[in-house]
């Protein structure tokens, strides 16, 4: 019995194992990016005071060096509209061959929304249709992208919200890859410049995003129209990147820009905000450029999270030598409250029971002894 109750506290401790904890578990995180960067409507800046905007949220930020030079309200959850698609944009550029034909549905002409014209029957490029979307925002041609990937816009809306937790953008919840105002659909301006970083790594993401014109098919292939980009500020600034625009009538005005000058390439990201985004985009950048070498940052964009190492197969080790496959993983001491916390998660349930089992066996096993040494029989 001894034996027995001794094996099944062992056994307890060997399963939950040592007490440790990753860097998750070892308390309270601070906002993402940096203390500073909080979803209070405070302006953020340190060097030089930036110009008033109308925007609830916004962040300027340094896409080469990833500091956050100024912020209002970067954590702040709020809805994105067509700015979103920078994160659709994301998903589903690595999956599609941009030569790949795609042919127009009732489904993509009948979605609400900003449209560039997709017509049911009507057969486009994958590529032509990025230029929609990136240009004129179509709503149509971001259906028609999706569903023209594996899974439809479901999947496309699962990769998304995965995409936006491995870039850091926490703030992310996506229902609609087009950006409409759908229920629990929401971003940061923060998050928006994670998207924007990531983005203008990938060469076809920068070009669709500067592009300031393209031609889109009529009905019946007759001839073709002009679509000009709604980014303003490609027309009207000076070392402008473009990116996205978005508007609807619970998000109003958000908006994701770039630019290059100097040697800096800058990005402004702004959410809720009124008429007269671009120029309120302008001024931020025009203002961060002109300080650029007094400011200091406030904050910085969080690197991607870093893709699990393929692990390759394991091979014997030859006669006279030691196996290193087995190097025990680096550990996080705990503190005795922490410790206790981990050890309740880790212990499985049955695990409960050994102590009171422990217990009963040790009540049970001790009127025995005495009734055997009474009768002078050994124990």
């Amino acid at each position: 019995m001894r034996l027995l109750l001794t094996a099944c506290a062992t056994t307890a401790l060997v399963v939950a194992g040592p007490l440790t904890a990753t860097a998750a578990d070892s308390g309270p995180q601070g906002p993402v990016g940096g203390e500073l960067l909080t979803a209070k409507p405070t302006v953020v800046a340190n060097g030089a005071a930036p110009p008033a905007v109308q925007a609830s949220a916004y962040v300027v930020a340094d896409l080469d060096t990833g500091q956050v030079l100024a912020a209002k309200a970067p954590h702040a959850k709020l809805r994105p509209a067509s700015t979103l698609k920078t994160l659709t944009a994301l998903v589903l550029l690595p999956r599609l061959k941009k030569t790949d034909p795609v042919v127009g549905s009732d489904a993509d002409a009948g979605i609400i929304g900003s449209k560039v014209g997709v017509y049911p029957g009507l057969q486009y490029t994958v590529d032509l249709l990025f230029q929609g979307m990136f240009l004129a925002s179509g709503n149509d041609a971001v259906h028609a992208l999706c569903a023209h990937d594996q899974g439809g816009v479901p999947a496309t809306i699962q990769r998304m919200n995965a995409k936006a937790k491995d870039l850091g953008a926490l703030d992310t919840h996506v229902t609609d890859p087009t950006g409409l105002d759908a229920d629990g659909q929401y971003s940061s301006a923060y998050d928006l410049a994670l998207f924007t970083q990531a983005g203008l790594e990938r060469t076809d993401f920068a070009k669709y995003a500067s592009t300031k014109y393209t031609n889109f098919p009529n009905a019946g292939n007759k001839g073709t129209y002009q679509v000009a980009n709604q980014n303003k500020l490609l027309f009207n600034y000076d070392g402008a990147l473009g990116v996205k625009t978005g508007y609807t009538t619970l998000a109003r005005n958000t908006f994701v820009g770039a630019a290059r000058r100097n040697g800096h390439t800058l990005v402004v990201t702004l959410m809720n905000a009124p008429h007269g985004i671009t120029e309120d985009a302008s001024n931020l950048l025009t203002w961060t450029f002109t300080n650029y070498g007094k400011l200091k940052p406030v904050g910085t964009l969080v690197k991607p999270a870093a893709a699990p190492p393929k692990t390759q197969p394991q091979q014997k080790p030859e006669a006279g030598t030691k196996s290193t496959t087995g190097a025990p993983r680096a550990r996080t001491a705990l503190n005795p409250g922490q410790a206790v916390k981990s050890l309740a998660f880790r212990v499985p349930d049955w695990a409960y029971a050994a102590p009171p089992v422990l217990l009963l066996g040790l009540f049970l096993r001790r009127p025995r002894a005495l009734r055997r040494r009474r009768r002078g029989r050994p124990g």
